[in-house]
């Protein structure tokens, strides 16, 4: 089947998350104005900092806690992702053995007890995020990859993972595309997910356990007063009424909110430290999204399981199906703008969504007629280990988390409770982790962060067209553990 102009697929698609544009969006929150004291600031309203502020409030009831986001509760990267819950905190057990040998095997226990503390928590407050813990189908589209697939299998089941390893004939009976060769199905230890519903649900949670929110309030400075902190502030939207996307300026009423303790939770976005900006780089993420599939459509491709899917290239795309039977489709690029540059235009990219469209109807050519309802692209933070890194500022009164590489959706809850340790000043078995203790390697400054960026990007698309073969800056990036993840 000839696979349909591309053009035509993505002509009515929406240029927004599919996950944000529907109706049970909540209502914005005030901003803050004038002045207020806090025991607990909370700077972020994404995953990280609702799960510090309802992990506060848990742990301590009669704690103040004050969440302030400069957008609105999940616009960013928390309501734009695949919806891919995973147990690893280290960004696969594979980067987590390289990285960190001698604690590997509690890390995975630990991020397995995340997993189950999130699905306990969906449960306990009645967050409707659609969760699901339908596994993760890994497949091979090249021959080379297959080798990989075996042994990932070899070392999950080293550690008691619950995984399969299928033949072609297997993998295309769980999911049907003439691209696929063999996979590996995690069965137990990712869950899928609505992302925007579970940062609504998280942001009801935190209101109703007493957190005050001010959304559409952004921090913009940070200082000692005394024996706490002074955050700066301006509150109200910077762009359109009701926008989402608080742009880079300082617009709004000031205000200032004084407190005993602060966690920041800022993601890719410019932070209150300098410090962390020598760590993070932020890379623009694409997507799509279909339109609901027929009973025929669906009957064409099978997935009766529902797991979440990702090809085992370099480049690798990831999709799944929603609740209401429509297939996001993202991934591939990775696209990394001089001097950390990000701007709400960045977020759409023709040249990218026209290729995942051509990737997407070879993956299921017997989708040709499917259109694509929606086209989004957004920044993630990364760094040079791909997963959380951690510490404190100010004596110890902050505390932060950063660097998850994309897989936020589940590490985010960890990163929370290690960062309220931290603020706590004791030894706890969490803070005393080589993860919690270490730091990546920074990214050089620009002009070679831009060039030892595109240099790896280039490389990695060189190696999946060279049967994963792996040139010498590669191999320069793997002996020095510097590299960039797609």
């Amino acid at each position: 089947m000839t696979p349909p102009p591309t053009g035509r697929a993505l002509a009515d698609a929406a240029p927004v998350p599919y996950w944000l544009d529907r109706p049970e969006r909540p209502d914005p929150l005030p901003p803050l104005h004038g002045g207020t004291d806090t025991d607990l600031l909370v700077v972020g309203g994404g995953y990280s900092g609702l799960w510090a502020a309802l992990l506060a409030k848990q742990d301590d009831p009669g704690r103040d806690v004050l969440l302030v986001e400069a957008g609105t509760c999940g616009w960013a990267a928390s309501g734009r992702n695949g919806g891919f819950c995973a147990a690893s905190l280290t960004h696969g057990l594979g980067n987590g053995v390289e990285r960190f040998p001698d604690e590997i095997g509690v890390l995975d226990r630990l991020g397995r007890d995340n997993l189950d503390a999130i699905a306990d928590t969906v449960a306990a407050y009645g967050i409707d995020c659609e969760f699901e813990r339908t596994g993760e189908l890994s497949v091979a589209v090249e021959p080379h990859q297959l080798d990989g697939l075996a042994a990932d299998v070899d070392l999950a089941r080293r550690f008691g993972h619950d995984v399969r390893l299928l033949d072609r004939d297997e993998v295309r009976a769980e999911v049907d595309s003439p691209t696929y060769l063999g996979g590996l199905w995690d069965r137990d230890r990712v869950a899928m997910l609505d992302p925007a519903k579970l940062a609504w649900g998280l942001r009801r949670a935190c209101l109703d356990l007493g957190v005050r929110i001010h959304e559409h309030t952004r921090a913009t400075g940070l200082r000692r007063d005394g024996a706490a902190l002074r955050a700066t502030t301006r509150g109200g939207p910077s762009g359109a009424p009701g926008a989402d996307d608080p742009g880079p300026g300082g617009h709004g009423a000031p205000g200032s909110v004084r407190a005993r303790r602060v966690v920041l939770a800022t993601n890719a976005f410019p932070p209150l430290l300098r410090r962390l900006r020598a760590w993070l780089v932020p890379v623009y993420d694409y997507a799509l999204t279909t339109e609901p599939l027929t009973a025929a459509q669906r009957e064409s491709i099978g997935w009766r399981n529902r797991q979440g899917l990702a090809d085992t290239g370099n480049q690798f795309h990831y999709y799944r199906l929603t609740g209401d039977g429509r297939i996001l489709f993202g991934g591939y690029d990775a696209v990394y703008h001089y001097g950390n540059r990000m701007a709400p235009e960045l977020a759409q990219r023709p040249a990218t969504f026209t290729a995942l469209a051509q990737h997407f109807f070879a993956t299921f050519p017997q989708l040709g007629d499917v259109r694509f309802s929606h086209r989004w692209g957004g920044v993630i933070d990364t760094c040079t280990r791909f997963c959380p890194f951690f510490g404190t500022a100010y004596d110890g009164r902050l505390a932060y988390a950063a660097g998850y590489t994309g897989l936020g959706v589940g590490a985010t809850r960890f990163g929370a409770r290690v960062v309220l340790d931290l603020l706590g000043g004791g030894q706890t078995p969490l803070t005393r982790l080589d993860l919690v203790r270490s730091k990546p390697l920074p990214f050089p400054p620009e002009p070679l962060r831009a060039t030892g960026i595109h240099l790896t990007r280039w490389s990695l698309a060189r190696a999946d067209a060279r049967a994963g073969r792996r040139n010498l800056w590669l191999r320069t990036l793997d002996r020095l553990g510097l590299g960039f993840d797609s």
